[in-house]
């Protein structure tokens, strides 16, 4: 009986039912809810021993110390009761509303972003859940117990900054533990310095001895001013400690584009 409220609101999310889960969530935003729900099923427990020695006219201190091995069953019994739907009954559920994304690349345009959530309890996964799928953008959420929500999302259609901003992470602190740029992104990134570099070039400015050329240098991780890079004129000079890791490396791999025809660096 303790447990049927938030039963109740785990059955009508995956149901869809928005308007129940609406008159349920402040419940759910009581950070001593659960605690509530604890106390209420050992009060239960007490009414129940109660009606029990009495009916055996034993309702007494003495009596209770006569009937230890069923107060011992009752009360451990509501203990694993409360185990079992924090620790099994409340993540499996949770979990249950998960998306299954079509295609085998959809997923590869997706990042993903790991929240630890200050919930007192793993009862309160399904409001973090809920709240999260909400969000147009988030392909998956998949809850770890104590606290730790994994997320999916779609950055062209959302973001970091906009997941952490749902008014329920007011109430429970969210912390970033993790995050994974998509593929993407990545490729949109590299896109983006690739054309910056190819500006540089016809400038005169980038005059790096690889195809493709080596982002290090114009990075600023190397011993060139950000955006330059002079890779293939310390080849000619033979300054070969001044040649960037990453030039090397595609020297290695056959990638060299020098103007002299060679990139021999040793």
């Amino acid at each position: 009986m303790p447990h049927t409220f938030c039963l109740t609101f785990i059955i009508f999310t995956v149901l869809g039912v928005t308007t129940a889960t609406a008159l349920l969530k402040p419940l759910l935003l009581n950070p001593y809810f659960f605690y509530i729900l604890i106390g209420l099923s050992i009060v239960f427990a007490t009414i129940s021993a109660i009606i029990y020695l009495k009916k055996n006219g034993v309702l007494s201190f003495q009596g209770a110390k006569r009937k230890w091995k069923y107060l011992l069953i009752l009360y451990g019994t509501t203990s694993f009761v409360n185990l079992l739907f924090f620790i099994v009954i409340f993540p499996y559920l949770t979990n249950l509303n998960k998306a299954s994304l079509t295609t085998i690349n959809e997923t590869a345009f997706l990042s993903s972003i790991t929240l630890k959530v200050d919930i007192p309890c793993p009862g309160h996964a399904s409001l973090i859940s809920n709240e999260l799928r909400k969000i147009k953008g988030v392909e998956d959420v998949k809850f770890s117990i104590p606290n730790l929500f994994d997320i999916k999302y779609n950055p062209s259609k959302t973001s970091k900054e906009k997941l952490l901003s749902l008014e329920v992470f007011n109430t429970y602190k969210a912390t970033v533990i993790k995050e994974t740029t998509s593929g993407f992104q990545k490729e949109k990134i590299l896109s983006q310095i690739y054309s910056a570099i190819e500006k540089a070039k016809a400038e005169g400015k980038y005059k790096c001895c690889i195809e493709p050329p080596c982002t290090m240098c114009y990075l600023g991780a190397w011993v060139f001013e950000d955006g330059t890079c002079k890779c293939e004129e310390m080849i000619e000079k033979g300054e070969f400690d001044k040649v960037c890791p990453e030039c090397k490396k595609g020297i290695q791999e056959r990638r060299c584009k020098s103007s002299n025809g060679t990139c021999k660096v040793f």
